[in-house]
């Protein structure tokens, strides 16, 4: 703690907060521009959040990621060493050309965090997104005293240069490849799901990795930021012909109902004694004093929103092939995986239901606001239910989606329940009138009746999202 009197490190904060859960719940602001459209330059639309939506399943769709994801490089003769301690997942084919979804744990095998790594070659590797995740792989190089150089390049909003290293676009929808095919100088590269290639665009050389956002042919275009507008007024010419969009935060957002990702878990490090020291290094005004807690689920114990890459729908990632931190509690957890992710797909009536209170006297349900109807920063937990009664799992992200009209949320179940067709009931809304958050507003909470899907949702993500794009895709 400071002279002052100011909490210096998360640990402080701890210390002094009775009831961390209660706080997270109740008084944070959260962290991420997901709630908080202030924090990004990126317009919520750039014409209506339901024709962007659209876009990407009828045509394409150009969204903006340059100002809300935090990212780290790592370089050094120890890098690979580091990261590879550190990913549950195998590195053993990494190389330039290829990027991993990089995952980490605790000990205990709870997650962490998950981004995209790069490997940029010379020993250099890129990590893009998951600011919790980020804040473990340096302190993990600081603490092991690996031969790395870490290099940060926080979010838009948490930068102090003002200025980000690289502009990132997502190009994605039926009609990407076919515009991506135009405006990349020489010829397109057959380019695999999750392999990068190196193109030029608008004389402009940039990275491309082939990955879906909204389960089409994507590709994710990252390079020189004082280029982006360049880049971007390319693509933009190129695509118009195929009735190319614009996207906003408000459409960006609500991509992951149809992909069915589990987006920013609440990283599992506010507890155990093994992990005092990191708690010591993180700041109290970081990310992880800031996430915000919300939902019909309440709980003291904030071990109980922790999630593991099995919850996650990351179990078919997860290598034994080296060792790495957690590996011992996830080879156990491996054998019976406890939980499954899925969709739940609201009944339209008490949708209908809900919506309907607004016109009502009294207190009305908890508004639902669309396409983004969960309203934690990142953090959304809400109660699901067997037609018995019996609490089976949790809900976390909540919204619609004009492609498939309707409300779905990405739920964690007991995999006893996890079988589609299942009915479940998810109870919508805070209890005792709501917390104190500004974003919740008084309300009453009501039980929404749901059906068990597949996770992902969409046929469409399910069928595309892992094609290549080039010549012969």
């Amino acid at each position: 703690m400071g002279a002052d009197g100011s909490f210096t490190s998360l640990q402080d904060l701890i210390d002094a907060t009775p009831d961390l859960a209660s706080y997270l719940y109740n008084d944070t602001p959260g962290p991420h521009n997901r709630a908080r459209a202030g924090l990004s330059p990126v317009p919520a639309e750039f014409s209506n959040w339901r024709d962007e939506q659209r876009a990407w399943r009828e045509s394409a769709i150009l969204f903006d990621q340059s100002h809300h994801m935090p990212e780290l490089y790592v370089k050094g003769p120890d890098a690979f060493r580091l990261l590879n301690r550190i990913g549950v997942n195998s590195l053993a084919n990494l190389n330039p050309g290829i990027a991993k979804q990089f995952i980490g744990c605790n000990a205990r095998g709870q997650l962490i965090g998950d981004c995209i790594l790069y490997d940029l070659g010379d020993q250099t590797y890129e990590l893009v997104s998951s600011m919790p995740l980020l804040n473990w792989v340096e302190y993990q190089a600081q603490a092991s005293g690996a031969n790395v150089t870490i290099e940060r390049d926080n979010n838009t909003s948490d930068n102090p240069t003002g200025r980000r290293r690289n502009f990132r676009f997502q190009l994605d929808g039926p009609s990407a490849s076919e515009i991506f095919d135009e405006v990349a100088e020489g010829g397109t590269p057959v380019i695999k799901f999750f392999h990068t290639a190196r193109v030029t665009i608008a004389g402009t050389g940039v990275l491309v990795l082939r990955h879906g956002m909204a389960g089409h042919a994507g590709v994710e275009i990252s390079g020189p930021y004082e280029q982006g507008e360049t880049v971007r007024a390319a693509i933009l010419q190129a695509g118009a012909k195929y009735g190319l969009r614009q996207g906003g935060t408000r459409a960006y957002f609500s991509t992951l109902y149809e992909q069915a990702w589990l987006a920013y878990p609440l990283p599992a490090i506010y507890t155990g004694e093994d992990l005092r020291e990191y708690r010591e290094w993180l700041p109290a005004d970081g990310w992880e004093g800031k996430f915000s807690l919300a939902g019909s689920f309440v709980s003291p114990d904030i071990e109980d929103y922790y999630t593991t890459p099995y919850d996650a729908g990351y179990g078919h990632i997860v290598k034994f092939d080296h060792d790495f931190i957690g590996r011992t509690a996830l080879e156990e957890l491996a054998q019976n995986p406890p939980r499954k992710k899925v969709t739940l797909v609201w009944y339209n009536e008490d949708v209908r239901r809900i919506t309907g209170s607004l016109l009502e006297p009294g207190v009305p349900y908890k508004y639902l606001d669309l396409p983004v109807a969960d309203y934690g920063n990142m953090q959304h937990r809400d109660e699901v239910r067997s037609l018995d009664g019996q609490l089976i799992g949790l809900s976390a992200y909540t919204g619609y989606t004009v492609n498939e009209r309707k409300i779905l949320s990405i739920a964690v179940l007991d995999a006893a329940h996890a079988t589609p067709g299942e009915e479940v009931t998810i109870l919508w809304g805070e209890p005792d009138g709501g917390s104190r958050k500004p974003r919740v507003e008084l309300h009453q909470q009501t039980l929404v009746r749901a059906t068990v899907a597949p996770a992902p949702y969409a046929s469409a993500v399910q069928q595309m999202m892992r094609a290549p794009v080039g010549p012969s895709a």
